[in-house]
């Protein structure tokens, strides 16, 4: 592919509006989950499963319980998209918005009993 098509490519990728929102990996094992908010909700799913699968992931309980379990003891979902405010077109941070609704969800699951993966310390 010819660069300036590539470059070309990138900066449509990069103007698109994606779907934004909160999604969770969760084991069908031991009702474990872990949950991340963010503004490419199909880049970043699709990210989380290609590290997990090639032994990458982040967070490294979780990574130990996927390397044990296999991809197919886990459900990997959205929980909430978060819209686009129609009244601001320019907006393009949403991110206090995405921290917000994880927290949210954060609330539900442990109210449902859902333990969670340690997050990581950075």
């Amino acid at each position: 592919m010819e660069k300036a098509r590539k470059k070309e490519l990138q900066q449509q990728y990069m103007q698109a509006k994606h779907p934004m929102g909160v999604f969770i990996i969760r084991s069908k094992v031991n009702n474990k989950c872990y949950i991340q908010s963010t503004p490419d909700l199909r880049g970043v799913m699709n990210g989380a499963y290609v590290r997990l699968d090639g032994g990458r992931h982040p967070n490294k309980e979780l990574q130990k319980e996927w390397n044990e379990f296999g991809a197919g003891s886990f459900e990997i979902e959205i929980l909430e998209q978060l819209q686009y405010d129609e009244k601001d077109e320019e907006k393009s941070d949403y991110s206090e918005e995405l921290t917000l609704l994880q927290m949210i969800w954060e609330e539900k699951l442990a109210g449902r009993n859902m333990e969670f993966y340690k997050k990581r310390i950075t």
